[in-house]
């Protein structure tokens, strides 16, 4: 007897570490989708399915691609993997663009986000070939209803699917809102 005592006390203690790293994950979540700074992104055209996941969409935005000329800062070597810090501010139209990215740190500037991409390996072609470096962050899908997928590609393929972003002071984002025709569709509640 004395020898399930211990038993029971680690069974505990890791059934009570599993619910903490969950509620953590939940939590940085909801975090940014409750304080973040909320964006408009405009989307572009992608297609496809998951078979675990059911339907959803795949999003790319137009801040996916960001233009080397305004990349400030020193550059990673290639092959190196590194994190592109891009800075948004809203157009005239509403929807947020870039304005300068930077693979170190950018500061807080009023009126403006700074996005963190997810990890990006550098390819020398990439400096001397194009003027683009493409990114994500993290926010390309977005999973709906079975059956739900193809009327939002197909609005997404005619310009008319937008998406709200929220973004943390730390450069993550959570997609708060898909939107067709600036109405929307999906609404993500915070727990």
């Amino acid at each position: 007897m004395i020898a399930a005592k211990p038993f029971a006390a680690v069974a505990l203690f890791i059934a009570l570490l599993q619910t903490a790293i969950l509620g953590y994950m939940i939590e940085g979540r909801a975090g940014i989708l409750r304080s973040g700074t909320e964006v408009l992104l405009r989307t572009a055209p992608v297609d496809p399915r998951d078979l675990l996941r059911g339907d959803y969409v795949v999003l790319t935005y137009d801040i996916s691609l960001v233009s080397i000329d305004l990349i400030t800062g020193p550059r990673p070597e290639t092959g190196e993997v590194a994190r592109l810090h891009v800075r948004l501010k809203p157009g005239t139209d509403g929807f947020w663009s870039v304005a300068e990215a930077s693979f170190d740190p950018l500061s807080p500037e009023d009126g403006s986000v700074v996005l963190r991409s997810q990890p990006v390996t550098i390819y020398e072609w990439v400096w001397q070939n194009t003027g683009n470096l493409t990114v994500s962050y993290g926010i390309e899908r977005y999973y709906v209803p079975e059956g739900e997928g193809k009327p939002i590609e197909d609005g997404r393929n005619q310009g008319r699917v937008s998406v709200a972003v929220r973004v943390s002071d730390q450069g993550q984002a959570q997609i708060r809102a898909l939107m067709l025709d600036g109405e929307p569709l999906y609404e993500e509640p915070l727990y």
